[in-house]
């Protein structure tokens, strides 16, 4: 009778990792998005280097691409940098955040955890936005509304959208012909509104239910050597079209936050440009994580800390605007200018995703808030049988 004891005892450490696994990827942000989750690795617990290079790199080109924008009026190879960057820095975001996703239910600790990372994160920046945007830009009439996602935080709001839909996604028959269905009817719906910028929440869905879709094996085909070497014409036809699309279309295309009615132009072309550019973006996206490194790197630690470096490099990103540095500094606008801007934005944002920024705005980003839901009878019982 004592011998058995010992076997549900053995059970418990590979249950805790799973659980503590998880965890981590219920919060996971643009990426989990920028906030990736904790990946599944050979080792319970421990996280796989390529994912958080990834969201490392893809963080960094988000922040020179904000950088690039004031720039893209006077320069046609600045527009063709931007318009290819955005064409794919989101997007790796999104299926990161939908790879991570995979395991999410309503279970009550996973709800917990959506409520924490996501939706309190949510909360709270769009109100600081607000009042930065009231002292900064001079505008006390600025409103908070957590019903119109100022700048970056729709990612949020969007995430929070998308964790929920995701045990609909795994039922149906074919998830991603739907989500680019729906992604092209948004495009062009000019009636859906500002509303929890619905129109990116759906244009870009596409990309979390791919993410959803995938599987570890699905990465490793794109990191082989042939994708790689592959990689490099692809990416250069792809500035070369950029470069030739800068005077002749909207950057705003990449942003999937309008209808092509907004953007000027009639519903069919919507309806044909929200598939294409799906298309174009996965191409440049399994091109961009073709080149990810998969090994341990000196920015591997800082892959886990993307959502401070997304979020706070916000008030800075659009405090530039505010306080017309672009405009009272010429010398920006040239190449050396240009090229200073965007090594300064690699480097804030790089310092932003440090431990030690972490360790300060936690209380933000990954707030516990155990007080804030009931204690679950069973909770406390798993609690003794592990003790």
């Amino acid at each position: 009778m004592f011998s058995a004891a010992p076997t549900p005892r053995r059970a418990l450490p590979p249950a805790r990792a799973a659980a503590d696994t998880d965890r981590t990827a219920a919060t996971a942000g643009p990426s989990g998005g920028p906030e990736a989750a904790e990946p599944p690795s050979p080792k319970a617990g421990s996280r796989n280097p390529f994912f958080d290079n990834a969201k490392y790199l893809a963080i960094v080109l988000v922040a020179m691409g904000h950088s690039w924008e004031p720039l893209t009026d006077g320069s046609r190879a600045a527009e063709a940098l931007y318009m290819t960057v955005y064409t794919f820095h989101m997007p790796a975001f999104i299926i990161i955040s939908g790879y991570f996703s995979r395991s999410f239910d309503m279970r009550k600790d996973r709800l917990q955890r959506l409520v924490t990372g996501v939706a309190v994160p949510y909360v709270l920046f769009e109100t600081a936005y607000a009042f930065f945007k009231r002292w900064a830009d001079n505008d006390p009439g600025q409103p908070i509304s957590l019903l119109d996602p100022w700048f970056l935080t729709w990612f949020l709001i969007a995430l929070f959208i998308w964790r929920l839909t995701t045990p609909l996604w795994q039922i149906v028959r074919w998830p991603i012909p739907l989500a680019v269905a729906i992604a092209v009817l948004a495009s062009v719906s000019p009636d859906i509104g500002d509303d929890l910028d619905l129109q990116r929440v759906l244009q870009f869905l596409p990309f979390f239910v791919l993410g959803l879709m995938l599987r570890p094996e699905h990465f490793k085909m794109v990191q082989r050597r042939a994708v790689r070497i592959a990689s490099l014409p692809i990416f250069a036809a792809a500035l070369v079209m950029a470069y030739w699309a800068a005077p002749r279309m909207s950057s705003a295309w990449f942003y999937h936050r309008d209808s092509a009615q907004e953007l000027g132009t009639t519903w069919w072309i919507g309806a044909v440009m929200t598939p294409a550019l799906f298309g174009c973006s996965i191409v440049l996206t399994a091109c961009f994580f073709s080149w990810v490194p998969t090994r341990r790197t000196w920015f591997t630690v800082l892959g886990a800390g993307t959502l401070y470096g997304y979020l706070l490099h916000g008030f800075l990103a659009k405090g530039s605007r505010f306080w017309g540095w672009f405009d009272d500094y010429a010398w920006l606008h040239t190449p050396l200018g240009e090229v200073a801007v965007t090594l300064i934005a690699g480097a804030i944002v790089t310092a932003l995703c440090t431990p030690p920024v972490r360790k300060v705005f936690r209380f933000a980003m990954e707030p516990t808030m155990a007080w804030a839901f009931r204690k679950d009878p069973a909770d406390t019982t798993r609690a003794r049988v592990s003790a």
